[in-house]
C-alpha cells in the first residue's frame, strides 16, 4: 500500500493552541519538503484558539506540492497521544516527528531526513539541544536542567549515552515504527519512545539542531510539573513494562547484590550498601537474564570465600567484575539463538 501510494517521508506535527506559528511553520515546510512525495500530518489536539481554522485555511489553498491531512481531535488529549494517532494515518517509509511550536528547526529536519534517507544502516536519529554548534536560545535554567538529568538517568538504566532524550524532533525508519507500541498520551512520550526504541535493539543516532526557546507567554506548554512525571515514566519505562523473564531477572539481581552489599560497613553504613547494592542489582537484572545472571552471583559466592575483613570485601569486588566479563561473553554468544530469552 505504501509503495502504491509512493510517500516517502510523513512528517507528524501535533497541534494545541499554536496560531501565532502556523502560518511560518506552514511556509517553512513549504521551502524545505515540499515535494509530492511527502506528506505532512497535522493532528489538532482539542485546539481552542482558532489553530484549527487557520490549518484548514491552509489546506484549501493548495499552493504545495506534498499531500495535507488535517486530524482533529475532539478533546485535547496530549502530545502522546497526538502523534500515536498521527502515525497510525502515516504512509511514508520515514516518519519525522516535529512541534508546531518552532522551537526546533524545520532546516535541521531536512538535514536529519537527507542523511537517514542516504543511510540504509541508520534506522532512527534523535534531534539534540545539547551537542550543536548551532544557534539557540535559551534561559529557562530549571528545563534545561531536568532534561540533561533525565537523559542521565535513561542512559544508566538503558545502558545509551544519548545527550538530550526530550528533543521533540526525531525521525524514524518504517521499520523501527512498526516494532514498538505507543501508550503514553502526555509528554512522557518521548521517553516511551526512546525506550522502545532501545527494547527493540534499534541504535539511536543523535544530531544537534538549533533550539529557540519560548516563555510560557508565547505558549509554551510543558511545565516543572511534566518534569517530575518524566521520572515515573523512567521508572515505569525501565522496571515495569518488561516481559516476565526480565522481571524475574531483576528481583533476582536485586536479591543477590543485596548480598554482595553485605559485605560493606558496619552499623548503619553497611544497611545503605545493602539498599544501593539492590538498586544496582536491578539494573544488572535488566542487562542479564536468569543464566548470565547466575553466572554473576556463582563468581561472587566464590569471591566471598576468600580470605576475612576486609580481604573479603577485595575478592567479592574482583569475583564480581570477572563474573560480569564472563556473562557479558556468555550473552553476546547466545543472543541470537532461540535460548537467547535466559542469557
Amino acid at each position: 500500500m505504501r509503495q502504491e501510494n509512493k510517500i516517502n517521508l510523513s512528517i507528524v506535527i501535533p497541534v494545541f493552541n499554536e496560531k501565532n506559528f502556523l502560518i511560518k511553520l506552514f511556509e517553512e515546510i513549504k521551502i524545505f519538503f515540499n515535494d509530492s512525495k511527502n506528506e505532512i500530518i497535522f493532528v489538532d489536539d482539542g485546539s481552542t484558539d482558532g489553530s484549527t481554522n487557520i490549518l484548514n485555511e491552509l489546506k484549501e489553498k493548495k499552493n504545495y506540492k506534498f499531500l495535507l491531512k488535517l486530524i482533529k481531535l475532539d478533546i485535547n488529549s496530549g502530545k502522546g497521544k497526538a502523534i500515536q494517532t498521527g502515525i497510525k494515518n502515516s504512509l511514508g517509509e520515514y516518519i519525522l516527528l516535529q512541534d508546531a511550536d518552532l522551537e526546533l528547526d524545520i532546516r535541521d529536519a531536512r538535514e536529519m531526513y537527507d542523511m537517514i534517507k542516504d543511510n540504509s544502516e541508520i534506522k532512527c536519529i534523535f534531534g539534540s539541544r545539547y551537542l550543536s554548534g548551532k544557534l539557540k536560545k535559551n534561559n529557562y535554567f530549571f528545563n534545561s536542567l531536568i532534561g540533561k538529568f533525565n537523559s542521565l538517568i535513561f542512559n544508566i538504566f538503558f545502558a545509551q549515552s544519548l545527550s538530550d532524550v526530550h528533543c521533540g524532533l526525531k525521525i524514524l525508519h518504517r521499520e523501527v515504527v512498526e516494532k514498538i507500541k505507543l501508550t503514553v498520551n502526555d509528554f512522557g512520550i518521548e521517553i516511551d519512545l526512546a525506550s522502545q526504541v532501545v527494547r527493540n535493539n534499534f541504535y539511536i543516532y543523535e544530531f544537534g539542531v538549533s533550539y529557540f526557546f519560548r516563555s510560557k507567554s508565547e505558549g509554551k506548554k510543558i511545565t516543572w510539573i511534566d518534569g517530575l512525571k518524566s521520572f515515573y515514566y523512567l521508572i515505569k519505562s525501565r522496571f515495569f513494562d518488561n516481559s516476565v523473564s526480565t522481571n524475574i531477572s531483576i528481583l533476582y539481581s536485586s536479591i543477590y547484590m543485596a548480598f554482595v552489599g553485605s559485605h560493606f560497613g558496619m552499623g548503619l553504613g553497611n544497611t545503605l550498601f545493602i539498599i544501593f547494592f539492590f538498586i544496582f542489582g536491578s539494573i544488572i537484572g535488566i542487562h542479564f537474564k536468569i543464566v548470565t545472571s547466575t553466572i554473576i552471583f556463582f563468581s561472587i559466592f566464590i569471591g566471598s570465600l576468600f580470605s576475612k575483613g576486609n580481604g573479603t570485601t577485595l575478592a567479592v569486588i574482583i569475583f564480581f567484575v570477572a563474573g560480569i566479563f564472563i556473562a557479558r561473553n556468555v550473552k553476546q554468544f547466545f543472543l541470537k539463538t532461540k535460548f537467547n530469552q535466559y542469557f
